[in-house]
């Protein structure tokens, strides 16, 4: 799977949101996407995904202009207050909501036996407040959610450095996620890709001629 945004840009009320950025992600690999805060990440997570219709400029899956195929294939994770969870509830909440969004049963016991298959279940931890998980737990949780939908194929990390902690972290389980079989695109800060030690895709940018780092390369 491909997903190729030429040229896209986005236009709100008082100014532009995104500037003009093109890239290429696929199937398998992980690609870092840098902008300095106010450069839109959210706004281009939003478009890629199909959620979001660019002012100019197009996004193409598999070579095809389909915004809502896109939208039932790329999942947006941990978008800041459009796809973050509400940070005052329980974990075993935020799993259920999870869960039937992604059309799956999300009962007491579905939700449990969920959490005791990726060893959640330490003592209490259904009732912890999401908002009190370290930034890698946040974000493992948050990502494997979001493969729960059946249809996902792709996904698009919106900036999981905001919450802190090393960039290898969350790194790690994007390459994870890839290796699976997902297409990664990772909405970071400039300086969290400096620290990674990877050439980053840059909003504002023309990235097609840039390679995505094929994920079992991942931090080697």
């Amino acid at each position: 799977m491909e997903i190729v945004a030429t040229g896209v840009e986005v236009s709100g009320a008082h100014g532009p949101l995104l500037a003009p950025t093109s890239l290429r992600a696929r199937t398998g690999q992980v690609l870092l996407v840098t902008g300095d805060p106010n450069s839109g990440r959210t706004a281009l997570a939003l478009t890629l995904s199909g959620r979001l219709r660019p002012t100019r400029g197009t996004v193409r899956l598999n070579g095809a202009i389909d915004a809502t195929a896109l939208r039932r294939t790329v999942a947006v994770v941990d978008a800041p207050q459009i796809t973050e969870p509400d940070g005052a509830l329980a974990l075993r909440d935020v799993v259920a909501e999870g869960l039937s969004l992604a059309a799956r049963k999300s009962g007491r016991r579905k939700v449990r036996d969920w959490l005791s298959a990726r060893d959640w279940l330490r003592e209490g931890a259904g009732e912890e407040r999401f908002e009190n998980l370290a930034g890698y737990e946040r974000t493992r949780l948050l990502l494997d959610l979001a493969c729960e939908n059946r249809t996902t194929r792709a996904l698009v990390l919106d900036c999981p450095d905001r919450h802190g902690g090393d960039p290898a972290g969350w790194y790690s389980l994007a390459a994870r996620h890839a290796e699976r079989g997902m297409a990664v695109i990772a909405l970071c800060a400039p300086h969290s890709a400096d620290k990674l030690g990877m050439p980053p895709a840059r909003i504002g940018a023309d990235n097609l001629e840039m390679s995505t780092l094929d994920s079992a390369e991942g931090l080697r």
